[in-house]
């Protein structure tokens, strides 16, 4: 009885790996689902769903976790960083998409993407608003995220980021909101850690489906931003212990 046992659980592991990668190539080459789904042999309907499903049970964000503490606590720092950077990237979005607006600024009618990374570029909290929506406003709801992970500190942002409003929100969460200037004249210089969350902006930007966006919900659109997260941040633990190894 043990052998039968064995090689169903073998199945239902293989379809489980099949079914994370081809959602995760729709998150990396952008594919749609029922592209994805005649490739792997999987109903479209089915992966649609277990995505759905997974995503609304909090599996994508409980899984980057346990991955950014892994990789802290490699680096000998503590569970929780004293300082984070903030910062928001507008992205255009299709017609279909939960909400659409225009960003005057960088003349992209979309959606707007906020980000709070500790010094590794790795997130503790997403959110997402409309394009033209300010920066002092959208990421109101990122110090919430940030105390529900008793992050008590410093939150460093661009200019952006002024206002009493949002300074006593950060207050009330004993969250320090400390905006400065990181460019002249229309140039971007980098300014202590400022510089980690551009590049993490960049780093999700090799994702197509960030791109544009289609997702109707804003929990698929932060799922996929997470998915893309954890792919990175995999990618960095095995190359950190392949050198542990090594050395």
């Amino acid at each position: 009885m043990a052998d039968p046992l064995r090689a169903q659980v073998a199945v239902i592991r293989a379809a489980l790996r099949k079914t994370i990668m081809a959602i995760w190539c729709v998150c990396f080459c952008g594919m749609r689902w029922r592209a994805i789904g005649r490739l792997c042999d999987i109903p479209f309907g089915t992966l649609y769903t277990l995505f759905a499903r997974w995503t609304r049970l909090g599996l994508w964000r409980r899984l980057l976790n346990r991955l950014i503490l892994a990789w802290r606590q490699a680096c000998g720092d503590k569970p929780v960083p004293t300082a984070v950077i903030i910062d928001s990237r507008s992205c255009q979005s299709a017609p279909t998409c939960f909400t659409r607006s225009f960003d005057g600024g960088k003349k992209i009618k979309g959606i707007k993407i906020h980000l709070a990374v500790d010094k590794y570029g790795f997130p503790l909290a997403i959110d997402v608003s409309p394009a033209n929506r300010h920066d002092s406003r959208g990421i109101v709801p990122v110090p919430h995220q940030l105390a529900g992970h008793r992050f008590k500190g410093t939150a460093l942002g661009d200019l952006s980021y002024r206002g009493q409003r949002l300074s006593k929100a950060g207050e009330a969460l004993r969250i320090t909101i400390q905006p400065s200037g990181g460019g002249h004249g229309g140039t971007f210089i980098p300014e202590g850690i400022r510089w980690v969350v551009e590049r993490s902006l960049g780093w999700i930007s090799r994702y197509r489906r960030l791109n544009t966006i289609f997702e109707r919900t804003e929990g698929h659109l932060v799922a996929f931003i997470e998915i893309a997260f954890i792919s990175i941040l995999s990618r960095c633990l095995v190359r950190l212990a392949t050198q542990q190894i090594s050395a």
